[in-house]
């Protein structure tokens, strides 16, 4: 194999690619790229044996053929080249020369035929979304993802609920739910699936900020993005996913709206005494067009107030603030709705109108004071 090309371009995309590396592993080729040369196209793949990121950039091809490289020590060589254009040439011994300016490194890569075969997903008609849509969604809802939850796999992963007209996000820990919705013109059959959590934080950081599309195909076990000239290929996750719909309480017999950025700063400062070893819940206390909001520990007690427009009972409740600032900073909505049924049934934070998001988090018991 021999080729030359754009050394920053080659770096680039090496470095995302290396993103679906396996760095603890015990198959010395799933730590490597591999970089395949054929037909004026290089082609780049990582791969763990669960998530795979490939893509073709343009090189001088002078001979075909590929190589596996170790993919740490080929990304932080191409991020100091010092040369606008860098070859590499690899012999029948895989040993890998690369070239660029006065610098020379000559590195011992492995064969392709020790590469795994990535999964390829067949079957079903591909979903189109915009791909500045899809990272919105994956925002407003990975932060209530499962982490490490072992008796339940399946809850580390984002749902997807697509049906005519409609894609749903939706992320469970035990303690919190998020649901986001869009309108999308999809009138397929409906699907159905659950991808890992890692996947999609992968997924995003290859998205630009733009209204271009994204390409989903869904199969059996395996599911396909393609965005921005890149391809990731991913697991899906198995399991009995919550059934969020019943999850969400029909009605509510107090209704709170207010700004948003007020109730993230107030709980900011009930805040400022608690910590990993000082745990404390947030006392909130929803009466007479007032947020109490309050915080008590060893080191001593906070108060503060916001006003609200409410309505129904009063209401006194308790969180644990990182869930409940999570929640807000991820509305994009300058005020919130928020829906109560007393002191010990979960929180729903809404849009203003409509329910194009849907927080719900559990309260925790309160101490009398």
């Amino acid at each position: 194999m021999k080729f030359s090309c754009n050394t920053e371009m080659l770096s680039q995309n090496c470095q995302n690619v290396q993103r679906a590396v396996s760095s603890k592993t015990s198959i010395p080729a799933v730590e490597c790229i591999y970089i395949k040369a054929d037909n004026g196209t290089l082609t780049l793949t990582g791969y763990d044996l669960e998530l795979g990121i490939y893509t073709s950039i343009p090189a001088k091809i002078e001979e075909t053929g590929g190589i596996l490289i170790n993919a740490r020590v080929l990304c932080d060589i191409l991020k100091r080249l010092p040369g606008e254009h860098v070859s590499i040439e690899s012999d029948e011994r895989q040993m890998a020369n690369i070239t660029s300016g006065e610098a020379k490194y000559s590195i011992m890569g492995m064969s392709p035929e020790e590469y795994p075969e990535l999964p390829s997903v067949t079957g079903g008609l591909p979903v189109n979304i915009p791909q500045g849509v899809i990272k919105e969604m994956v925002r407003q809802t990975i932060f209530a993802v499962a982490v490490n939850d072992t008796s339940k796999i399946v809850h580390t992963g984002i749902k997807f609920d697509i049906e005519e007209r409609l894609i749903s996000l939706i992320a469970v820990d035990g303690f919190r739910l998020a649901i986001r919705k869009e309108a999308i013109d999809y009138e397929g059959e409906h699907l159905s699936f659950v991808v890992p959590a890692k996947t999609m934080s992968e997924v995003v950081k290859l998205i630009d900020d733009d209204n271009s599309m994204m390409s989903i195909g869904v199969g059996k076990r395996h599911i396909e993005f393609e965005t921005n000239g890149y391809r990731v290929v991913s697991r899906l996750l198995e399991g009995d996913f919550l059934n969020y719909k019943t999850a969400i309480p029909a009605s509510s017999t107090t209704t709170v709206k207010i700004n948003t950025k007020l109730m993230i700063e107030s709980i900011e400062r009930a805040s400022l005494i608690i910590s990993d070893k000082l745990t404390s819940p947030v006392r909130c206390l929803f009466n007479d067009n007032t947020v109490k909001i309050s915080s008590s520990t060893t080191i001593g007690t906070a108060i503060d107030k916001i006003t609200a427009e409410i309505s129904g009972d009063a209401v006194e409740i308790g969180f644990n603030n990182r869930f409940l600032l999570d929640a807000l900073k991820v509305s994009d909505t300058d005020e919130v709705k928020i829906e109560l049924n007393g002191g010990v049934s979960p929180i729903i934070i809404l849009p203003p109108e409509g329910d194009s998001f849907i927080f719900l988090i559990l309260p925790v018991r309160l101490k009398a004071e």
